[in-house]
C-alpha cells in the first residue's frame, strides 16, 4: 500500500490510529502547604465562591474557565474547573470548552516549579552555574532599572530587548506591559514576525501586500460552501484544541455531507485520522514541488482560470510580467521549463522530490481542477523551513491557479480565516520609542554577538540600515524561548553564558523553566488565577468572543502581576506617573473594557461581565470570504503589493535578490521572486541521497503542551508523553522496536528517548514534538528531556530571517543498555 495517499477509513482499518482527546478534570501536585483538598462529589458543594478566568496561553484560541474556590484553614484554594456553561452544541453558539490542557491548569498553579520570590545571580557564579540568592522586590527593582539606565547612558536604547514569547500571549494587559515600560523608560530594539510563521509573516508582504498572514476563508463558510476542503500541513485537532475554536469547526466540517476532506502532511495527524476522507504525506519541505506538479496537470489539461490569472495577478505568465523583468522568468515559464533551471515541472519530477507518486499527483490535480469551489488552507508547518517562503507562496499560488480566491466556499491558501476581536488591549507606547530599528523575531542571538555589523541587507534589519550597537540587555517575559523554542539550544547556552557579550539578562515567568537558568535576574510572575485581566478570542473563526480573568486567589509566595512590578520599577527610574496614568490593574482593566464596549455591540456593564465571563459576538459582514471585495473590484479594491494585484512573480524580490548578502550563507540562500521549489541545506533532496544523516526531522505540535507551557506538568506528561515518533520501515531498518530508548542525533547534538514506531509519519521523517524542556547531561552530552531544538539549525531562512528548524537532518539509532 502506498504511504503517498490513503482514504481516512483504509487507514484507520489498517493502522488502528484513530487518536481521540482525553478530558482531564484538574490536577494537584501542590507542596506541602498547599495539600490536595479533595472537592465533594460532584464538584460543587466543596466551593465557597466561582470566579471566571481563562486558559491564555498561545494555542490560537483561548477558553473560559469557572475557577472554583475554598477556604481552608483561612487560605482560598482552587480547588475545582469547571468548563464554559454559556453556550450549547450549534456551530455559532458553540460552548467554549477548554481541553487537556486548560483544564489542568490547577496543577500549573500549585506545580513545584513555582517561581516563588524574585532572585539574582549568586556573586563570583557565571551565568548557568543555577546558583541563586533569594532578594526583595525592592532591591529586585532597584537593580532592574539600574542596569537599564546604564546601558541605555553607554549604549542606547538599540541594546535593550525584550525578546518574543508566548507564554502570556493574548491577554490585553500582561502581555504588553513589559513594552509599555521599556517604551516610557527610553526606547528598545523591536522584532517583528513571531516563532509561529516567520516566513509567511514576510512573504505574505510580497505576495498579498501586507506583513503579516492573509487569511483563508473560515470552516464556517467551507460548511456551507465548499466542496472540497484541503488541508495542507493544518492539524487544527491538535493544535488548536479549544471546543470554542477550530477543534470545534472542523470537526464540522468533517460532518458536512458532500465536502470531501484532504489533509497534506507528512505525518498522519489527528486531523488527518478524524476528518480525512484523504492523506498525501510529503517529504518536509518538497511543497512547493508538489504545487508545481499540480499546476503542470492543470496546465496540461486546460483545467487552470486563465481568466482570474489575467484580471487579478502579475506573474503568471509571460504578458502579465512586470516591466524591465527579462523574459522566460514567469511561473508558467518555470512550470514548462522555459526557465533559468530548463527542466519542466511534471509529476514525475515532483514525485521525485516529494516522495509523492506521480499518480497520486495527478490524481489530485484532476480532483482540484474539477471542483468547485475548493478551500485550499495552509498551516504553519511548510513554512518553518529554509525555503518556507516559497513553500507558503507556492500555496497561495495554487488558490489563485485554481481561481478560487474571494468567493464562498474557496479561499487563496491561507490558513483558516476568523473574525478577529475588537477589544482593547494596553497601549504600549509605542511613539515613545525613540529608535525606529527592528531585528527579526528570530535574530537576538545575532544581536547579541555581532549587532554592530548587523545590516538591512544581510540579516533584515528594518528601520535602519545597520544597528549601532551589541545586544547587552535582554529581558524573556513569559518566554521559554532561550532553552527550549530557539533552534540549537546547546549553542545558545554557549553563546549566552558569555558575559562580555550580554551584559544582563532578565527572565520573568510563573514556572523556573530552563531558559530561567540562564538569567542574571529571575522574577515572580502571577499566573492568570491571581490577577485581574480580559482574554480576547483568537483565531477562533467566525464565533469571536471576550472572556473575563477575576483574580480566584491572591497571588501566591512572592509573586507579583507583570503590572506591578513593572509600575515597581518605573517607580524607580522616576516614570511612574507616567508608566500607570495613575491607575491599578483592577482599574485598567475596567478603563480596557469601557474602551472595548464601544466597538463591540451589546456589550455589559462590567459588573454583569464579571458575572456572565463570556461574550459572544459576529462580524456584521457574515462568514468570512477572503479577499472578496478584491475579487469583486481589483481597481477599487487594490492590494497593498507595487501593482495592487496579487504578485506571483515579485518584482521587489527579484531586485533584492541582485543586492541582499548572507551571513555564512548556505545552500539554497537566496530570494526568490517566483514561489519555486528551492533545494536548500539540510533539505529533502539531501536526505533522500541517503549519507550521514539521512533522516528528516521535524517537530510537530501536539496536544501534549502549547509549545513549552505545560511541558512540565506530571498529568499531562503521563497522558501525552515526549517520545520519537518514526516509521515503521525505519525502525526495521535499524533494528529499533516500539518502546525502545534511542539516540537521536547529528553534528549539534544527541537525544536520547524512547520511540513511538509507527505508520503514521511516511519513511525518512522523524518527529520529535516541539516544546519538550530541554534536560541536558553535561558529563554524557546528552540531552534527556526530548528537545527537538537539541539538533536544530541556528542558520535562519533567506528572506524572513526567521527559524527553519523543521530543516533538520538526523540519524537514529538504538540505546543499548
Amino acid at each position: 500500500m502506498s504511504v503517498g495517499a490513503m482514504s481516512r477509513r483504509t487507514f484507520n482499518k489498517w493502522a488502528g490510529a484513530v487518536a481521540g482527546t482525553t478530558a482531564l478534570v484538574g490536577a494537584a501536585g501542590w507542596e506541602s502547604r498547599h495539600a490536595a483538598t479533595p472537592a465533594a462529589a460532584d464538584g460543587l458543594a466543596s466551593a465557597d465562591r466561582t470566579v471566571w478566568n481563562a486558559c491564555i496561553v498561545n494555542c490560537g484560541s483561548r477558553c473560559p474557565l469557572r475557577v472554583q474556590v475554598k477556604s481552608v484553614d483561612g487560605e482560598d484554594r482552587v480547588v475545582r474547573l469547571l468548563p464554559d456553561n454559556t453556550g450549547d452544541d450549534e456551530l455559532m453558539t458553540r460552548n467554549i470548552k477548554a481541553c487537556v490542557r486548560g483544564r489542568n491548569m490547577r496543577e500549573r498553579l500549585y506545580s513545584p516549579d513555582r517561581i516563588k520570590y524574585p532572585m539574582k545571580r549568586k556573586e563570583g557564579t557565571k551565568r548557568g552555574d543555577g546558583e541563586w540568592e533569594q532578594i526583595s522586590w525592592d532591591e529586585a527593582a532597584t537593580l532592574f532599572a539600574e542596569k537599564l539606565k546604564g546601558v541605555y547612558e553607554k549604549y542606547g536604547p538599540e541594546a535593550v530587548h525584550r525578546m518574543y514569547g508566548s507564554g502570556t500571549w493574548n491577554s490585553h494587559i500582561n502581555y504588553k506591559v513589559m513594552w509599555r515600560l521599556l517604551n516610557a523608560a527610553g526606547g528598545q530594539l523591536m522584532y517583528y514576525g513571531n516563532y509561529s510563521f516567520s516566513q509567511l509573516h514576510t512573504a505574505n508582504k510580497y505576495h498579498y501586500g501586507e506583513y503579516g498572514e492573509s487569511p483563508s476563508n473560515s470552516f464556517e463558510d467551507s460548511i456551507e460552501n465548499s466542496k472540497l476542503l484541503v488541508l495542507w500541513g493544518n492539524n487544527p485537532q491538535e493544535t488548536r484544541m479549544s471546543g470554542g475554536g477550530a477543534l470545534f469547526t472542523s470537526l464540522a466540517a468533517s460532518r458536512k455531507e458532500g465536502l470531501k476532506i484532504i489533509v497534506i502532511d507528512p505525518i498522519h495527524s489527528d486531523t488527518a485520522a478524524l476528518l480525512a476522507d484523504e492523506w498525501i504525506a510529503l517529504r518536509p519541505g518538497s511543497d512547493a514541488a508538489l504545487v508545481a506538479g499540480i499546476v503542470h496537470v492543470l496546465l496540461e489539461n486546460d483545467l487552470h482560470d486563465q481568466k482570474f490569472l489575467d484580471k487579478y495577478c502579475v506573474g503568471f505568465d509571460e504578458k502579465h510580467m512586470p516591466d524591465g523583468v527579462p523574459k522566460n522568468l514567469s511561473y508558467r515559464s518555470y512550470i514548462e521549463g522555459k526557465g533559468a533551471d530548463g527542466v519542466e515541472k511534471t509529476p514525475e519530477w515532483a514525485a521525485e522530490i516529494t516522495g509523492v507518486p506521480a499518480d497520486t499527483i495527478r490524481e489530485l490535480a484532476l480532483e482540484l481542477g474539477n471542483t468547485s469551489p475548493v478551500n485550499i488552507t495552509q498551516g504553519w508547518g511548510l513554512q518553518r523551513q529554509a525555503n518556507g517562503e516559497a513553500n507558503c507562496r507556492a500555496v497561495y499560488t495554487l488558490a489563485a491557479v485554481l481561481g478560487q480566491i474571494g468567493i464562498p466556499g474557496g479561499g487563496n491558501g491561507g490558513r483558516d480565516g476568523y473574525f478577529w476581536p475588537l477589544s482593547e488591549s494596553l497601549p504600549d507606547l509605542a511613539d515613545d520609542n525613540t529608535t525606529e530599528a527592528q531585528i527579526s523575531c528570530f535574530g537576538w542571538l545575532d544581536a547579541i554577538q555581532f549587532g554592530s555589523t548587523m545590516t538591512e541587507t544581510q540579516d533584515g534589519i528594518r528601520g535602519v540600515e545597520k544597528l549601532s550597537t551589541d545586544l547587552k540587555f535582554l529581558v524573556a517575559m513569559g518566554s521559554n524561548v532561550l532553552q527550549s523554542q530557539h533552534a540549537d539550544v546547546q549553542q545558545v547556552r554557549e553563546i549566552l553564558k558569555d558575559e562580555s557579550k550580554l551584559e544582563f539578562l532578565v527572565y520573568i515567568d510563573n514556572q523556573f523553566t530552563r531558559s530561567a537558568e540562564m538569567a542574571d535576574l529571575v522574577l515572580p510572575d502571577c499566573t492568570q488565577f491571581e490577577r485581574w485581566d480580559l482574554v480576547p478570542s483568537e483565531y477562533t473563526g467566525d464565533m469571536t468572543y471576550l472572556l473575563m480573568c477575576e483574580p480566584a486567589v491572591e497571588p501566591l509566595y512572592e509573586s507579583m502581576s507583570g503590572y506591578d512590578m513593572c509600575a515597581l520599577i518605573a517607580d524607580k527610574l522616576g516614570i511612574k506617573d507616567k508608566y500607570t496614568e495613575g491607575r491599578s490593574l483592577q482599574e485598567w482593566t475596567e478603563h480596557l473594557y469601557e474602551l472595548s464596549r464601544e466597538s463591540i455591540p451589546d456589550l455589559p456593564s462590567f459588573e454583569e461581565f464579571r458575572k456572565q465571563g463570556v461574550h459572544r459576538y459576529y462580524s456584521p459582514d457574515g462568514l468570512t470570504v477572503s479577499m472578496k471585495d478584491f475579487r469583486k473590484d481589483p481597481k477599487a479594491n487594490k492590494l497593498e503589493t507595487p501593482s495592487g494585484l496579487i504578485e506571483i512573480f515579485s518584482k521587489d524580490l527579484y531586485e533584492m535578490d541582485k543586492t541582499w548578502t548572507f551571513r555564512n550563507k548556505r545552500k539554497g540562500d537566496r530570494i526568490a521572486a517566483l514561489p519555486e521549489f528551492i533545494d536548500t541545506w539540510e533539505g529533502p533532496l539531501e536526505a533522500s541521497a541517503g549519507g550521514k544523516y539521512p533522516i528528516q526531522l521535524i517537530g510537530h505540535h501536539f496536544k501534549g503542551r502549547t509549545h513549552s507551557t505545560y511541558a512540565n506538568l506530571p498529568h499531562s506528561k503521563a497522558l501525552h508523553p515526549q517520545v520519537l515518533w518514526i516509521n515503521s520501515s525505519d525502525a526495521a531498518e535499524r533494528g529499533i522496536k516500539h518502546g525502545d530508548m534511542v539516540e537521536v542525533f547529528n553534528d549539534r547534538g544527541r537525544v536520547h528517548i524512547p520511540a513511538r514506531v509507527t505508520p503514521r509519519i511516511r519513511p525518512g521523517v522523524a518527529s520529535l514534538p516541539q516544546g519538550a524542556w530541554f534536560n541536558f547531561e553535561e558529563k554524557k552530552g546528552i540531552d534527556t528531556g526530548g528537545a527537538v531544538n537539541t539538533l536544530s539549525s541556528l542558520h535562519p531562512a533567506p528572506l524572513a530571517k526567521g527559524g527553519a528548524q523543521h530543516t533538520s537532518l538526523a540519524q537514529i539509532k538504538k540505546v543499548e543498555d
